[in-house]
């Protein structure tokens, strides 16, 4: 599992970002001063590191330039939205900026990236009380381990990586079967059946009238 160092001195603001990339599979680990960051990094290994600038103790640049040599990509994050501070903050080697206020949706959409980048990708994720591991393609639920087909757990995978999100048949049988929709919807439709009840999805899986299927992920 991946591991993703959050320093932010908001705590509201810090809670919503561990809540929403915790759901999105990722260990986090908080902070809230620039200080007991850098006594984590000596402690523990990251992936990646957000950091708001405006810290208490060592301030997000200050505490930015221990972390440079250590190779761990870093994503500022702060209410200084001003065109030289972003400036400053990329020629400095950050890896992106994010400018508050954010979307939370706009947030794990950058770490996906900067994570890409750095060749690294979610491989577990803890959905509606059932764990995924996408290496060695087990699903273990209450745990048991859950025996999905091929096609179920491709669906299954689609579905969390798009949770809360309505999908259209025609993508969902796309991107599983890698073949072209005839508007055939039964094998979509028995597949999914066959997802709820396996999974105890049954009141997550929605049926989104006239266009398919959304998963709704408690937070």
């Amino acid at each position: 599992m991946l591991r993703i160092l959050i320093v932010e001195d908001e705590k509201p603001i810090a809670n919503l970002i561990t809540m929403n990339l915790r759901m999105e599979g990722y260990n986090c680990t908080t902070v809230y001063d620039g200080e007991e960051a850098a006594d984590m990094i000596e402690k523990r290994t990251f992936d990646l590191v957000l950091l708001d600038i405006m810290l208490p103790k060592i301030n997000g640049y200050e505490l930015f330039e221990y972390i440079r040599p250590l190779d761990i990509p870093v994503i500022f994050i702060t209410a200084m939205g001003g065109i030289d501070e972003r400036i400053h903050g990329l020629r400095l080697g950050a890896d992106d900026y994010i400018v508050k206020p954010f979307q939370v949706g706009e947030l794990t959409a950058r770490v996906e990236v900067v994570l890409r980048r750095m060749g690294k990708k979610v491989t577990e994720y803890n959905v509606n009380g059932v764990s995924i591991n996408t290496e060695s393609r087990t699903v273990m639920r209450d745990g048991r381990l859950v025996e999905l087909t091929a096609k179920e757990f491709d669906l299954m995978l689609e579905l969390v990586r798009n949770k809360n999100v309505a999908l259209y048949r025609e993508r969902l049988y796309e991107r599983v079967w890698n073949e072209p929709f005839r508007f055939e919807t039964r094998t979509l439709d028995a597949h999914i059946q066959r997802l709820r009840k396996k999974l105890g999805w049954e009141e997550c899986i929605k049926t989104v009238f006239r266009i398919g299927y959304r998963l709704e992920v408690r937070s």
